[in-house]
């Protein structure tokens, strides 16, 4: 077999995967979403998503109001938000690493998801001394693109967008800002639980204003990532080299900065801090099947939804009281990610 033959059959099963976990996601979504203290039945769930969906009376008339609303308005929301978390989480660590050319990168390494937990912790600081209702998603984002602009000057002032650079501002500002977070929690005093339950992680009480923010930003950036795969990957082999190919490294580079933070901010200001998906799934595929950008963006993101839906619904169904999932997957991921790493390092001598 010619290395033709045998790029194609890799893109065959490439495809062939791809297809098998979105029918995997599609699936867990309405087994998920049915399971609970009121425990619906696949079948029966997927008949009020469909009767919802299209508006269809014959199918949700078998039902009573309280389980269409269990399922449409309190489960789905917080399963699909579950699964675009993870999803986005573990694009933005593909694209991150090959951006950076460091395997240790995921969507935290530049500081915009502490920049948006700062932002959240002033939201509920403010609400808990002055008794408002300042929404946390606005919070997060803006001060998630702060810190992304903070980054990208003090990069450019120390001597261009370079990996070296853009990773060491980034632990310049993300250090300053978890100062600043310490410093909101002493002063929340007492009432410092709310803010330490959010920078957890945890998809609980999400609402379909949560899906309507976190799908499309998950989406849109998927595909532009996608895209310019292709310059990403020749990026992957040197600075010089991509220039000698054409590649317009400056313009590649600002754009997947800004995709890659654009899906951690909007992760980070629906679920707050959920760690190792983001790091562990693209090792995972890389190990796996291959080191192309345009296979490892899109099932990262389908991969890394599977994963972190089912650590939610385990969190949510195995323990009396919930834990946030953002401790589970740490648990979890840190063991795991040493055992692939080992694995791989055995494999490789």
């Amino acid at each position: 077999m010619n290395q033709i033959e045998k790029y194609k059959q890799n893109d065959r099963k490439n495809v062939i995967i791809g297809i098998g976990l979105l029918i995997l996601c599609i699936s867990l979504i309405i087994l998920f979403t049915g399971q609970g203290a009121m425990a619906i039945g696949f079948f029966n769930t997927q008949k009020i998503i469909i009767g919802k969906i299209f508006g269809s009376e014959r199918f949700l008339s078998a039902f009573k109001d309280n389980e269409i609303a269990v399922v449409w308005n309190i489960r789905l929301p917080r399963v699909i938000c579950g699964v675009f978390v993870g999803g986005g989480l573990a694009m933005a660590g593909a694209m991150f690493q090959s951006l950076l050319r460091n395997p240790l990168a995921d969507p935290y390494t530049l500081g915009v998801s502490t920049g948006a937990a700062f932002g959240a912790s002033l939201a509920l600081l403010l609400n808990i001394l002055y008794a408002t209702y300042l929404p946390i998603t606005p919070f997060a984002f803006t001060f998630a693109f702060i810190t992304l602009i903070l980054v990208i000057f003090i990069a450019e002032q120390g001597g261009g967008l370079f990996s070296s650079n853009l990773i060491i501002a980034g632990i310049i500002v993300g250090s300053i800002l978890s100062a600043g977070i310490s410093f909101i929690k002493m002063t929340a005093g007492e009432d410092v639980s709310a803010i330490v339950f959010w920078l957890m992680g945890s998809l609980a009480s999400k609402t379909w204003s949560d899906v309507y923010i976190i799908v499309p930003v998950v989406v849109i950036s998927g595909i532009i990532g996608y895209y310019f795969a292709d310059d990403l990957n020749i990026m992957t082999a040197g600075e010089n080299n991509a220039i000698t190919l054409g590649v317009n490294t400056k313009r590649t580079r600002m754009i997947y900065l800004i995709v890659g933070s654009c899906i951690t901010a909007a992760c980070v200001s629906i679920s707050g801090i959920i760690g190792f998906v983001g790091l562990v799934i693209p090792h995972l595929l890389r190990y796996w099947r291959t080191s192309d950008n345009r296979v490892i963006i899109p099932l990262s993101m389908l991969l890394g939804g599977i994963i972190l839906s089912f650590a939610d619904n385990i969190t949510r169904l195995a323990f009396t009281s919930e834990i946030p999932v953002g401790v589970l997957t740490t648990l979890i991921g840190g063991p795991f990610f040493i055992y692939v790493f080992i694995s791989k390092d055995r494999r490789m001598s």
